[in-house]
This record gives structure tokens, sequence and C-alpha cells, in this order.
């Protein structure tokens, strides 16, 4: 089992990121906390525990030391999504590639 300051401290960042992202979002409902499975095992944690009032603590397969604030918005709504135009590009006419002998070819020079 971790030490107590070590779960305080988890507890004082999480509460501090649902602040953050509830102020900026105040649209959105944060209901959990997603963590990596081998740090909630570490800290002695069980997936679906409530870590705060209201805010379950899930497994998402995230990286080791990061958690991230799961909620019911769409973080992606404002970003337009670009549509790609596909051309086929077909020349009316051929044209011959000339490439110059190296001996015609002006020295490379490095930058300055």
């Amino acid at each position: 089992m971790p030490a107590a300051n070590k779960i305080a401290y988890l507890l004082e960042r999480l509460a501090q990121g649902v602040s953050a992202h509830d102020r900026e979002n105040p649209s959105h409902h944060t209901w959990g906390i997603g963590m990596a499975h081998f740090d909630i095992e570490r800290l002695g944690l069980e997936e679906g525990e409530q870590i705060l009032p209201g805010i379950v603590l899930q497994s998402d397969g995230g990286v080791t030391g990061a958690f991230r604030v799961l909620c019911d918005g769409d973080h992606d709504a404002g970003l337009e999504q670009e549509d790609e135009e596909v051309v086929d590009a077909v020349a009316e006419s051929e044209r011959e590639l000339v490439i110059p002998a190296p001996s015609q070819r002006p020295p490379l020079q490095p930058p300055l």
C-alpha cells in the first residue's frame, strides 16, 4: 500500500484536474478519471472505485504517470474536418525530363 501522503497528493491533483476541466468546459458533465491499469494497481486502488465524489476510476489504457478527465462532452465538436479532394493528374502532352550531366551541374555550397 502506498504512503498516505502519496494518495493525498494524487487526490489533490485529480481534484485540480477535474476543477480545471469543469471550468473550461461548463457544459460537459465529468464522470470519471482514466488512468493506466498499472498505475491503478500500483496505488492499491480498484477500477470502478469512486475516487472523488461522483467521479469513478477507470482503466483507459493511457500512459503510466498520467490521468485523463472523462466526461460526456465532445471536445472535438469545434474542429472542422477537412475533406480531401482526390484529383487524377493527367498531362495533356508528354514532356521529356532533362537531367544535366554531373559535369554541367553547379557545385554545391554549404549554407551560411
